[in-house]
């Protein structure tokens, strides 16, 4: 018997808003690839890349500086919101717009486009800040897992809550950070790492406990559900 939605596009069943951020951490990496690549932008785009991460990665380092003479003009503030989009290589955005599309789907069925967006981008947020405040390192952070920790910390509220509603042991829910923490640790140890975890960590938490202002229903939600424990 044939299926009719056999032919149908697998993006269909993702939200919108997830597709759009997938797409544009994508396009962004694809412009980057080609110019390194040659085809296009002629003999410059080869060095996109570096003019990308010297632009508007963030820096602990310039934001200890800012803070120090008071004065936080406009092209390194924006290094909060730029950073999330610019990756290493290929394979480091590749990872990063697996991790969005997997997670962003179970996020956004139940978040709106904004909520989605601002879990996104304030957990990116936070995390810079986090990375400046622990860390003392010259290494610049970039990339959109802080952001996709953060869409992680979302997924992981609802799993709590809907552990919670029904009377199972709620700490079940944190299963997969526990896994990626855990990943993470054994990968920094055989191959070497920096402080990127730290950014990936705060952003996790911000997630989450934004999942309690932006999710549909928001505290008085989570509430509800404990009592009929």
């Amino acid at each position: 018997m044939y299926n009719e939605n056999a032919d149908a596009s697998p993006f269909n069943a993702l939200p919108p808003v997830v597709i759009a951020l997938a797409v544009i951490l994508a396009g962004i990496e694809i412009i980057i690839q080609a110019g390194a690549s040659g085809l296009v932008g002629g003999s410059q785009a080869v060095g996109w890349r570096l003019a990308a991460l010297e632009d508007y990665a963030f820096s602990g380092l310039i934001w200890d500086q800012m803070l120090e003479k008071t004065y936080f003009p406009l092209e390194h503030m924006q290094r909060f919101v730029t950073y999330p989009f610019i990756h290493g290589n290929f394979t480091h955005a590749a990872f990063a717009v697996v991790i969005i599309l997997a997670i962003g789907k179970a996020v956004g069925e139940v978040f709106s486009a904004v909520s989605f967006i601002a879990v996104f981008m304030v957990s990116s947020v936070v995390a810079a800040l986090v990375y400046a405040l622990v860390t003392n390192t010259p290494q610049p952070l970039f990339g959109a897992y802080p952001g996709a920790y953060g869409l992680i910390g979302a997924f992981t509220f609802l799993l709590w809550v809907n552990l919670a509603a029904v009377g199972a042991n709620s700490m079940r829910a944190f299963s997969l950070i526990g896994f990626l923490m855990l990943f993470q640790l054994v990968f920094g140890l055989l191959f070497g790492g920096g402080y990127d975890w730290i950014a990936d960590v705060a952003g996790f938490v911000a997630g989450f406990l934004l999942s309690f202002v932006v999710s549909p229903g928001g505290w008085g939600r989570v509430l509800a559900k404990l009592r009929k424990r």
